[in-house]
């Protein structure tokens, strides 16, 4: 949800959680705070709280087995955008994909499976897709979706003027995108329509990853004439989508309202009245314990007391897993990080084993590699870059600039809704001050120009704090966006041949396991380039009152209120 589906995350003080990458931006997971899908995220625990030491007392009115209404209420973020070619962050990403849908999508267990496509073949040389379409899908409004519209789809995305963040990245094998991004092409030509039910894609090299491209936002289908109507106001006034939900009203900085798509074709159909987002007010737990929101993220204040079995809240708990990492990018195109050694020196500095139990209570698992547990390509041996105090300071001497003496001013950028950076941002800017005698600013920027500006060409931050949450379960979506010279993804500006050369063999390996193996050969060199300093895999922790009922955790962003019912 950066992009990463870059999907989720609102980091709770400037680190995530959707690509991806940042916490400013919670939402889904009943606001759970999630890195960008697929993209930046800024979370770092799943909370939809911005006061980090609420400790709001009091019994739960958890104990009711009923609701009141057949309404589901959340806390949301505020999204960046509700439009599908434009989100590149966790928060937009979670209403995207109730609202909107693609020809294939990913169930919870993270399986590409059929959408609106009821089925598709491969060529025998894997370059061209023939995508047979459901004749029973519409749009909100009725009219029918046929293969026209999503060559409109992907034509507007990848028009220029459209100024997608993420065409590239995630609609870029498609022959003639690029060309139609740089103004060299009037179409893409790897797109044609068969008939009205059939839609052929044709893509660059044989890749076995590229089904699962298509699940994230930038592929789902649009209708051209709600688009034309709306103007730039399109998809928050009448997005007219063929997802679960369609927008029933959003009040910008108060409440945004989904009610069920009653031209829905897909299975089970919404059960819920609506669902409305909450996208202002106070203490998250508050809210939760006075029965105005019926799910709710819990932060570090309140982990304590709600682990305890004897408080009211516990039985209401669930421990959620999600494919999401929280990072600190380090801008190799600007001093001091220009110089390897200075980034790894900054990796060695921080003593993550003591963040996490002291500062965090380990609510979250330290990462000395790049792809979450759980995760293809996953490697739990990996050895990063551990803390070791000495070496670091070592390394700092020897670096170009001789020393921490030498170095220019520092600013760390984080975006979250606190005012102020948490507890886990000050604790590492401490670790620095202490074990490499380097003083580093904190600047906080609101969620949406922070998206911005790490997405403008130079980055204009040294270093940043967020999150990237996978948009599909493939080591690509982490290593290839991220870390490839060229990828629009990579954020950092880090580049090395060698592992361009890995990735671009990974990308048309089709034996699993030498794709793996060529994975972990570049995920190794890119944690020795400290690139990142890699923190800590997320986990969540989030109360759901008992009448809600299947409501669902994926470990990234897929859609989920579908399945949710509320005991009356």
């Amino acid at each position: 949800m950066e992009n990463n589906r870059t999907l989720m995350y609102v980091i709770l003080g400037g680190l995530v959680g959707l690509c991806v990458l940042a916490l400013a931006a919670l939402v889904i997971f009943g606001g759970v705070a999630l890195l960008n899908r697929g993209e930046e995220s800024s979370t770092v625990v799943a909370t939809t709280e911005t006061d980090q030491g609420t400790t709001t007392e009091g019994t739960s009115s958890g104990s009711s087995a009923t609701a009141s209404s057949n309404s589901l209420r959340l806390l949301g973020g505020e999204p960046p955008t509700l439009d599908p070619a434009l989100a590149s962050d966790a928060t937009s990403a979670n209403y995207i994909v109730e609202l909107f849908s693609g020809l294939v999508t990913l169930d919870e267990n993270v399986e590409i499976v059929p959408d609106i496509a009821a089925d598709w073949r491969v060529s025998d040389d894997g370059l061209t897709y023939t995508f047979t379409l459901r004749d029973d899908v519409t749009f909100a409004d009725g009219s029918a979706v046929t293969a026209e519209d999503f060559k409109y789809t992907i034509e507007r995305a990848c028009d220029p003027a459209t100024l997608s963040p993420v065409a590239d990245t995630y609609l870029g094998d498609i022959v003639g995108c690029k060309e139609k991004l740089g103004q060299a092409a009037g179409e893409v030509s790897g797109v044609r329509v068969i008939d009205p039910q059939t839609l052929e894609i044709t893509i660059d090299a044989p890749k076995v990853y590229f089904l699962a491209k298509l699940t994230y936002p930038t592929a789902f289908v649009v209708d051209q004439a709600a688009v034309q109507a709306g103007g730039n106001l399109w998809a928050t006034t009448n997005p007219n989508g063929s997802g679960p939900f369609r927008l029933d009203e959003y009040r910008f900085g108060e409440r945004l309202v989904l009610a069920p798509n009653e031209n829905y074709y897909g299975d089970p159909k919404p059960s819920l009245d609506r669902v409305t987002y909450i996208l202002s007010g106070g203490s998250g737990m508050t809210m939760y314990e006075t029965d105005e929101v019926d799910v709710v993220g819990v932060g570090l204040g309140d982990i304590d007391r709600v682990l305890d079995p004897s408080s009211p809240l516990n039985a209401d708990l669930r421990e959620v897993s999600e494919f999401s990492i929280g990072y600190i990018g380090l801008n190799a195109n600007q001093p001091p990080f220009d110089d390897p050694q200075v980034r790894q020196a900054f990796n060695l500095a921080i003593d993550k084993e003591a963040l996490v139990t002291a500062v965090l209570n380990d609510t979250v698992v330290p990462a000395y590699g790049i792809i979450p547990p759980g995760m293809p390509g996953h490697d739990p041996n990996i050895e990063g870059l551990r803390f070791n105090a000495e070496e670091a300071q070592r390394l700092l001497a020897e670096s170009s600039y001789g020393g921490a003496e030498n170095l220019p001013d520092i600013t760390l950028h984080v975006s979250g809704a606190g005012g102020a950076a948490g507890p886990q941002i000050e604790a590492i800017v401490e670790m620095w001050k202490r074990n490499l005698a380097v003083d580093v600013a904190i600047e906080q920027t609101e969620w949406a120009t922070f998206l911005t500006d790490i997405d403008r060409r130079p980055n204009p931050y040294q270093a940043f704090s967020i999150g990237w949450i996978a948009d599909y379960p493939d080591p690509e979506n982490f290593l290839d966006l991220l870390f490839h010279c060229d990828s629009l993804g990579n954020r950092t500006g880090y580049c090395n041949a060698e592992v361009d050369a890995l990735l671009e063999e990974a990308r048309v390996e089709q034996d699993n396991d030498a794709r793996m193996a060529l994975y972990d050969q570049a995920q190794q060199l890119i944690v020795q380039d400290a690139a990142w300093v890699p923190l800590w895999f997320n986990k969540g922790y989030v109360l759901v009152k008992p009448y809600v009922q299947d409501y669902r955790f994926p470990p990234t962003i897929v859609p989920t209120l579908k399945y949710v019912k509320l005991a009356q």
